[in-house]
């Protein structure tokens, strides 16, 4: 009956599970032990070791844990890949390899997420980041496997990623590679590349990224940086330094590999812009923007709540923020706006976006209505505070669509209220420049489909705005009676 046994199904099982006769176990684990001491005897330096490559689904696939001599990556339905590495050791007893090669705890399980906007990796083990080379080596493997990750949170988008350096996950070796410095915390590896300094981009692609990336740290964790930009992280340094105590690492720059435990390359994030999906995070968007207030020492929570005859002794007269631009889709009558604001009640601020986060922040906090042509400067609404109303003017270009995905939406998931005002071709400044039977007022599509650079250049660039002051009062009345609701 020995005879009939294979070897591979002897490894494996656990030694307690078969019911042979004594005589014939006996023959076979003699056979077994002299075959394996003379291996050791001739082979000192071979371990056994073992690739474990897995899916979600592998309770149920037989295949799962076949053994491998060369590192892959499988999809699971979420489009992650994990790879679980199990390496023996060579001092082992018999006994002891056999139980763990079927142990369920890997001793390195780096774990690669590709979703439909971003992709990052969770190394674990001995971990060693090259700048020089833009290399993140995992020692512990046991096959010489790589592959390539652009550590920027917007996927998909090759006019971003174009300008972010891709970093190589090798598996398996370190090049000989020396530690230079040793740290006690983990890492988390993002760009400062892509769409920086766009304050939308700023934060939707990086900003609340790396939020949702760090919290879990509470600090104790070291931020590397690809393709640096001081000026990015002197403008958000508030935000780096409430969310890591250590000095920032311009990993490019680095001429010594820093070892760490564990690293991410790359960020989290949700496919909606400036979005948390709720049912897949544990942290919302009311908690990134009191995060954010605590940042940036902001005390006003919520808007203004309105009540009937008020305003007729100046208290509680609501606050309006007027954001100007001094270049593109600018307002080109800010003061008619303003006296009619005043008007009604309100009392108007007017300032330009900027990028003294502190000021714009303590600026917009302060106030219970912002308004703003489209743009990225809109994107401050994440100051407001709670029940606080925003409104989007929308120019000619048809930008309905856009207006709604980057700050319509966003604004709902921020306890916000949401006004749009969609300008006529007489607000338009086109009108100066095009007949109003012209392509660009009515298929401003088939202008977007032939050029991007061509809509970029007439909608983005050579537009400002002239609102209609008559037309504009209603939605400033609406935005008074939500403030009284």
């Amino acid at each position: 009956m020995g005879e009939k046994i294979m070897y591979d199904t002897i490894f494996a099982r656990s030694f307690s599970r078969y019911d042979q006769k004594k005589l014939g176990y006996g023959a076979f684990l003699g056979c077994f032990l002299i075959a394996l001491s003379f291996c050791i005897v001739f082979k000192p330096d071979a371990g056994v070791k073992m690739l474990r490559i897995t899916t979600a689904s592998d309770s149920d696939n037989p295949r799962a844990h076949d053994t491998s001599s060369s590192m892959g990556m499988i999809a699971n339905e979420s489009n992650s890949f994990e790879i679980e590495m199990v390496v023996e050791s060579e001092t082992s007893s018999t006994k002891d390899t056999i139980s763990r090669s079927n142990s369920k705890t890997p001793l390195v399980k780096p774990i690669c997420h590709v979703e439909e906007r971003t992709e990052y990796c969770e190394t674990n083990g001995d971990i060693r980041v090259d700048g020089k080379s833009s290399t993140v080596f995992m020692t512990s493997g046991s096959s010489n496997s790589s592959w390539k990750i652009s550590p920027y949170a917007r996927r998909g988008d090759e006019a971003a990623l174009i300008r972010v350096t891709k970093w190589s996950i090798k598996a398996g070796a370190d090049a000989g590679l020396q530690c230079g410095k040793n740290h006690s915390v983990p890492g988390i590896m993002f760009s400062l590349g892509g769409y920086a300094g766009n304050n939308f981009h700023d934060y939707t692609d990086i900003v609340l990224p790396l939020i949702l990336t760090s919290k879990q740290f509470d600090g104790e964790v070291k931020f590397l940086v690809t393709d640096n930009n001081p000026w990015w992280t002197d403008k958000f340094r508030h935000v780096l330094r409430n969310l890591s105590r250590y000095e920032l690492i311009d990993i490019d720059k680095e001429v010594v590999v820093h070892c760490f435990t564990s690293v991410i390359v790359g960020l989290k994030r949700y496919p909606k812009e400036l979005n948390i999906d709720p049912m897949k995070s544990s942290y919302s968007m009311k908690e990134f923007r009191q995060f954010l207030r605590s940042a940036y020492s902001l005390s006003k929570e919520n808007a203004i709540k309105i009540r009937d005859n008020t305003n007729s002794d100046g208290k509680e007269r609501p606050r309006l923020l007027i954001l100007s631009r001094k270049r593109t889709r600018a307002f080109m009558n800010t003061y008619a706006i303003a006296g009619m604001a005043r008007s009604l009640g309100y009392e108007v601020v007017v300032d330009e976006a900027n990028s003294n986060v502190t000021r714009v922040a303590k600026t917009v906090n302060s106030c219970d209505v912002m308004m703003g042509v489209h743009g990225a400067g809109l994107t401050n609404m994440v100051f407001l505070p709670e029940n606080a109303i925003v409104i989007q003017v929308v120019p000619i270009g048809g930008f309905e669509w856009l207006a709604k995905t980057d700050f319509g939406e966003p604004s709902k998931d921020m306890k916000l209220r949401y006004l749009d005002y969609k300008i006529k071709t007489e607000e338009s400044t086109l009108i100066q420049q095009y007949p109003p039977d012209h392509e660009v007022f009515n298929n401003p599509y088939a202008i977007q489909d032939r050029s991007w650079y061509e809509f970029k250049s007439i909608y983005l660039e050579k537009q400002n705005v002239k609102v209609d002051v008559t037309r504009f009062k209603g939605t400033l009345l609406r935005a008074l009676e939500l403030l009284h609701e």
